[in-house]
């Protein structure tokens, strides 16, 4: 039976029953109850996300000269989270519902109720919140309780016993799970200079998992407790951050238009209020249609100075500088950072590609993904499972387009319940092995997915048939 959608149900609820249904993301550890904020990607998620993140680093290393790839560790020295300001700073402002015990944001309340408080000291998130309270305005969006705790620090650091027994963790032998990847790449800044000897500007660029004690993961993936990021850091002479500044902000806009995303779903963002060591800083915002058409970040791009190298160069005691041989000067590069969450990204695509048709008589449900992101590119039928000769044509004709492609077999119920369910994973073409192919040579039909067109095409043309309608 044809899963038809259902009109009651929101995007973002859609999205979610989709992506578990059909093996894209699972709620981790659900036979337990599962944890909160914390989510396991299924088949599909995986090969959807490994595509997503291979486009990117196709970009950023394989089409250019400048950039090189890293593989940082999760766990670094415990000084470099200090140096970097995290571990007095990397906090955010926590209150509690003694009613429900819920725990939120208290800057992400007062923005609900129109008040920017991004970055703001705890004094005046609690002077806000104060004043919504004796506007009898500040209530639970839980339960509905008035009975909130003023706002405290809560940190996002993630500790961990990483070499020492639990009961022996001081502040001075503590290690964390890595709250993003940059810090990674600056340690290894001075690494990369030795042994490659680039010339500035030039980047490194690397995908890895992050941890953040988050007060209130929510939004599905949007948010979350463990994550992948997407970082790029630019070092380069301070002389040309406007103009390299500029480049990158219309490179990453054009990777969104050139993979499948509408101009007019994206917007850059301005931030006004800075981190202390930032000149300017911008996000690309993708207009999410499941937070009530309301556009949020997908990317940052930061122009940060030379904050962060001179940091680790000050706690470290080594020299992190850049010796310019035209100009005969030592200075510490600045740098321009472009940073991506992965799941957020995927979220992204999810969202634009979720589409519903109810033209016909039966409504389908369609992911429409482009060709080169799709986990599944082919799949490949016989018309009847309980015909041998058609069932050993198919599975010829799989055997050997899995050679260059991610395909998929199946000969499980009628050729119409196996279109919808490549349908919801979003592969883009169907290939069905029927009784002409077999007795009279005429090829295979092949269904388009966002159409639904087929077409005869000669088996030993199928590849770069393919070839062409996938790259």
């Amino acid at each position: 039976m044809t899963n038809k959608p259902n009109t009651e149900e929101t995007k973002m609820e859609k999205i979610v029953s989709l992506t578990k249904r059909r093996g894209f993301v699972y709620p981790s550890s659900e036979i337990y109850g599962g944890v909160s904020g914390v989510y396991d990607y299924g088949h599909y998620g995986i090969l959807l996300k490994e595509n997503i993140k291979n486009l990117w680093l196709k970009s950023m290393i394989q089409m250019r000269d400048d950039i090189y790839g890293l593989d940082s560790a999760i766990f670094m020295h415990a000084q470099a989270w200090v140096a970097s300001g995290h571990v007095d700073g990397f906090n955010d402002p926590q209150v509690d519902c003694k009613n429900c015990k819920a725990r939120f944001r208290a800057d992400h309340i007062l923005e609900d109720h129109g008040i920017n408080a991004d970055k703001m000291p705890i004094e005046f998130i609690n002077e806000k919140l104060d004043e919504l309270r004796k506007a009898k305005k500040l209530k639970c969006s839980n339960c509905g309780s008035t009975d909130l705790t003023p706002a405290k620090t809560f940190s996002l650091m993630v500790k961990s016993n990483f070499g020492s027994p639990v009961d022996t963790i001081t502040d001075e032998n503590v290690m964390y799970l890595r709250p993003e990847t940059c810090g990674g790449i600056y340690l290894e800044y001075k690494n990369t200079l030795d042994t490659l000897h680039p010339k500035l500007p030039f980047g490194i660029a690397q995908v890895g998992k992050a941890f953040r004690n988050e007060i209130a993961a929510r939004q599905f993936i949007f948010r979350t407790r463990e994550f992948e990021q997407m970082e790029m850091q630019y070092f380069h002479d301070p002389k040309d951050t406007k103009e390299l500044y500029e480049m990158w902000k219309q490179i990453r806009w054009n990777w969104y238009i050139e993979n499948g995303i509408p101009k007019e779903k994206l917007r850059f963002f301005k931030h006004e209020k800075l981190a202390h060591y930032a000149s300017e800083a911008f996000d690309i915002e993708y207009n999410f249609g499941f937070f009530g058409d309301s556009f949020k970040e997908v990317e940052g791009i930061h122009a940060r100075g030379d904050w962060d190298l001179s940091q680790h160069s000050k706690f470290s005691g080594v020299t992190l500088d850049y010796y310019d041989e035209e100009t005969k000067k030592r200075f510490i590069p600045h740098i321009l950072e472009t940073s991506a969450g992965l799941a957020r990204m995927m979220l992204m695509f999810l969202d634009n590609a979720y589409t519903e048709d109810l033209s016909g008589e039966e409504p389908r449900v369609y992911l429409k993904l482009p060709p080169n992101l799709a986990p599944v590119k082919v799949a490949v039928f016989p018309l009847l499972k309980n015909k041998p000769e058609l069932v050993a044509k198919a599975k010829e004709i799989f055997n050997f387009l899995r050679q260059d492609f991610m395909c998929e077999f199946d000969d499980n119920g009628n050729i119409g319940k196996r279109y919808r369910r490549q349908d919801e994973i979003g592969t883009p073409y169907c290939v069905t092995v029927d009784f002409d192919t077999i007795e009279k040579g005429a090829g295979v039909t092949v269904r388009d997915r966002d159409t639904g067109k087929q077409e005869r095409v000669k088996i030993e043309e199928l590849t770069k048939y393919m070839e062409g309608a996938i790259t």
